[in-house]
């Protein structure tokens, strides 16, 4: 210690105290998040170890879902290409001491955004990705349509805050009756409603289309439109480096944008000749919006040539053209009466 103070002594006396800050300027400039994961070649993203929709891996071991097309995304803005990605597989432990270690460069692994999390783990979550929360799983044949319409029902729920507590809280606000079907596991939880040991399955919207999806005829069975709590998921990225935290953002945001303006991984290239301001913008050729994220100019056109737009990246992995067949709701476009919206890209 004592020999790093002479040291700095020695170079102030030298070089003077501002010419001396201007060099440690310079070694932060070189340690971003960006310039590392630029000369080590590829993105490390940290995943779910296996979340249907989210997260899973053929047999083949080829990934896909949700959080695995985002960080495809990612790479796609910082290199142009989809292939530049390492997956690491996380475990709810283990997930933000990755991110704070530095062993992954941003945390996709479905996480829900909260206040601890993004004042108390060295952790800043960029934005929304998909909107989850609490709902209900019912067979068509009870002729239920809506969670109001529950009154008296018997309801499968684990124990604690994301089953038994948030049950409690709607019945309860809606002076409703219920009666409680236990089980400490969610498998066992789901065998309970698939024997009929109750009227509704209730947890985490994601986790209800997965269960649907196994059931033996999945069409028999609806998930009620109501979410009786918020569980926003998004990707989070370390505190400490502003520029990371803009690219991943933005990256977000472009996926939205696209689908806004009409821009799908088929018709991107023929889009090129647009006329549209807002189009010519957003591929870059018109205004080099990617200076200032420190990306390529065509930084968004490679997102949406290698993944397409929100809307495919979620029917893909989630909806109409996935096992799980999960209405858009939340997650459409706030043109559509959902809240997936961009910021303007000006």
């Amino acid at each position: 210690m004592k020999m790093i103070q002479h040291l700095r002594c020695l170079l102030t006396a030298v070089l003077g105290l501002g010419a001396l800050a201007a060099l440690a300027g310079t070694a932060d400039a070189e340690t971003t998040t960006l310039d590392a994961i630029r000369a080590r070649g590829y993105l490390l993203c940290g995943i779910g170890e296996v979340q249907v929709g989210f997260s899973q891996a053929s047999p083949a071991g080829e990934r896909s879902g949700l959080d695995v097309d985002f960080c495809t995304a990612l790479a796609s803005a910082v290199f142009g290409s989809k292939d530049a990605v390492k997956f690491w597989p996380l475990s709810a432990n283990d997930r933000f001491k990755a991110l704070q270690s530095g062993d992954v460069d941003v945390l996709a692994r479905g996480a829900t955004w909260t206040l601890s999390r993004d004042t108390e783990l060295g952790a800043r979550f960029t934005d929304v990705l998909f909107y989850d929360g609490q709902g209900f799983l019912t067979r068509r044949g009870n002729a239920v349509a809506s969670a109001l319409e529950l009154s008296g029902a018997t309801v499968c729920a684990l124990p604690g805050a994301m089953g038994e507590q948030g049950v409690a809280e709607f019945f309860g606000a809606k002076r409703m009756r219920y009666q409680i079907v236990a089980q400490d596991s969610w498998d066992d939880l789901v065998k309970a409603y698939a024997g009929g040991s109750c009227t509704v399955l209730t947890g985490d919207v994601s986790l209800l289309a997965v269960a649907r999806s196994k059931m033996a005829t999945p069409g028999d069975h609806m998930i009620l439109p109501e979410l009786i709590t918020k569980e926003p998921l998004g990707p989070a990225v370390r505190q400490d480096d502003a520029q990371w935290f803009g690219v991943v953002r933005w990256t977000l945001m472009a996926l939205v944008e696209a689908e806004e303006l009409g821009l799908t991984k088929e018709n991107v290239d023929a889009q090129r000749a647009a006329t549209e301001p807002s189009i010519r913008r957003f591929l870059g050729l018109e205004a080099n919006l990617g200076q200032a994220l420190g990306l390529p100019r065509d930084w968004a056109y490679q997102v949406v040539k290698n993944v397409g737009n929100y809307g495919e990246v979620f029917d893909r992995n989630l909806g109409a053209k996935s096992d799980l067949k999960l209405a858009r709701g939340l997650n459409n476009l706030w043109t559509k009466g959902g809240l997936m919206y961009s910021m303007p890209f000006r």
